[in-house]
């Protein structure tokens, strides 16, 4: 398909990314939204954001800006403490993860190391009315096990608490809801790489320690922020979630993100579309993905050819194309990469952990633009701890990401990529072993029997 890509036959698409080359316009959204306290899904930080990502689609040109409302459950954290009471008494920092409960639990500290479902199992009968210490990272050679899924398999198996703790140095307790848009079944605590290594060698000795969460979750409202670009029946839909952990500035996850959606949509701006893109910016990921269900919900998925999901962009150098089991996303991602000299590294198998979820479920293919980090560190690095902050960006990322998400967009209004079928979306998930934890974190599609 590369040479099928030629920027000299679009002087509108040379000039749009030759302006983009040297604009502020991504940097600036971004630091508009880290100056924010937080933006925490149904907080008022989180509402000023969604004003502030439709004051910038507006000044972009896009047709049609408006404000969606939908309902959510909104969490507050309150106190916690946490303190091994044998062998010694000693206290040490956590956070509530959101959607904990409030609780007050004692019981032996078990470790199950990187919280594997095998690990868990071979826990065994040592969890029930345990709390549970798992590792933030997965080993490598296998996919990454989400947080939920850990949680989920802890809680089936009895245990009464739940501490997730950072594989990252730097007294850096991290965050992560514990289920989506709901109280989840016992309390879940975030500790940093220190405490837990503490806590791991007093699981070992036998020791016991007490939980006491404080928070609340009540019923709440967020909004997603969208308008059109070009025209047509049919669309592309270019989004990115601009909410955040409150721990945070949420830079990296992802105000980066929301900065490159604003960017390619400028450079697409000027240009004479092959089909409607509709760029959006939805609120809730955090905590369940919710905005992108509501937009999913608003929409008319027949007509949707396919969905961008910027979650991930902007971080760091080489851009990361998951095309969630189309081969027709993976071609058209290697091929721009290829025609622009620009790295594009094609993930190919599909997961359920941000806002493509909803569209790639119904069907829709499916591209999630991440960046890759340096090394071989698994994990969010700084994302979801106080770490995650503004100066970790650099802005070239972000301007580069931005050109080649505006060029990805421009060729999918071009192309017309075949749905991707329940069974070979399910056949993908289950390769990976996807099934057991999604059904543990209360994921897995209802009608998928």
């Amino acid at each position: 398909m590369s040479e099928e890509i030629d920027i000299d036959a679009d002087d509108s698409l040379e000039r749009a990314l030759g302006r983009a080359w040297s604009s502020d316009r991504p940097w600036n959204l971004l630091t508009r939204l880290t100056e924010l306290p937080n933006r925490m899904g149904g907080s008022p930080g989180e509402r000023r954001a969604a004003e502030l990502v439709r004051e910038e689609f507006e000044s972009i040109g896009l047709a049609d800006v408006r404000t969606a409302e939908f309902p959510m459950a909104r969490w507050e954290r309150g106190e916690t403490e946490l303190a091994v009471t044998d062998p010694v008494e000693r206290s040490f920092r956590a956070i509530a993860l959101p959607y904990s409960p409030a609780g007050d639990v004692e019981g032996p500290i078990v470790d199950v190391g990187y919280g594997t479902p095998e690990e868990i199992e071979d826990a065994g009968e040592a969890l029930d009315g345990a709390i549970a210490l798992s590792s933030t990272t997965t080993p490598p050679g296998r996919r990454f096990v989400h947080r939920m899924e850990t949680f989920g398999h802890v809680a089936a198996a009895g245990a009464a608490g739940f501490l997730f703790a950072n594989h990252v140095s730097g007294q850096l307790p991290p965050t992560g809801s514990l289920r989506f848009d709901g109280e989840a079944a016992i309390p879940g605590v975030g500790v940093s790489r220190e405490a837990g290594d503490w806590l791991a060698e007093y699981a070992e000795r036998a020791g016991r320690g007490r939980l006491r969460v404080e928070a609340t979750t009540t019923e709440g409202t967020s909004r997603n922020v969208h308008g059109t670009l070009g025209g047509g029946d049919e669309e592309i839909v270019l989004l990115a979630h601009y909410d955040a952990h409150d721990v945070g500035e949420g830079a990296l996850d992802n105000g980066c993100g929301v900065a490159v959606v604003g960017g390619a949509a400028a450079i697409l701006a000027p240009l004479e579309l092959d089909c409607r893109v509709r760029v959006a910016a939805v609120g809730c990921e955090e905590v369940g993905l919710i905005g992108a269900e509501a937009l999913a919900e608003e929409l008319d998925l027949d007509a949707v050819r396919a969905v961008v999901n910027v979650d991930g962009a902007g971080r760091f150098r080489n851009l990361k194309a998951y095309s969630h089991a189309s081969d027709a996303i993976a071609d058209l991602a290697e091929s721009v990469g290829e025609a622009f000299g620009q790295p594009v590294l094609d993930e190919p198998d599909p997961h359920p952990f941000s806002d493509h979820w909803p569209f790639l479920r119904a069907g829709v293919p499916s591209l999630q633009l991440h960046s890759e980090r340096e090394g071989d560190e698994r994990g969010r690095g700084w994302g979801h701890t106080e770490a995650d902050t503004r100066e970790k960006v650099d802005p070239r990322n972000l301007r580069e990401h931005a050109m080649l998400a505006a060029l990805l967009v421009s060729e999918l209004t071009r192309a017309d990529p075949p749905r991707v079928p329940d069974d070979v979306l399910r056949a993908a998930l289950a390769d990976q072993e996807y099934e057991p934890g999604m059904r543990a974190a209360d994921i897995w599609p209802a009608d998928w029997t």
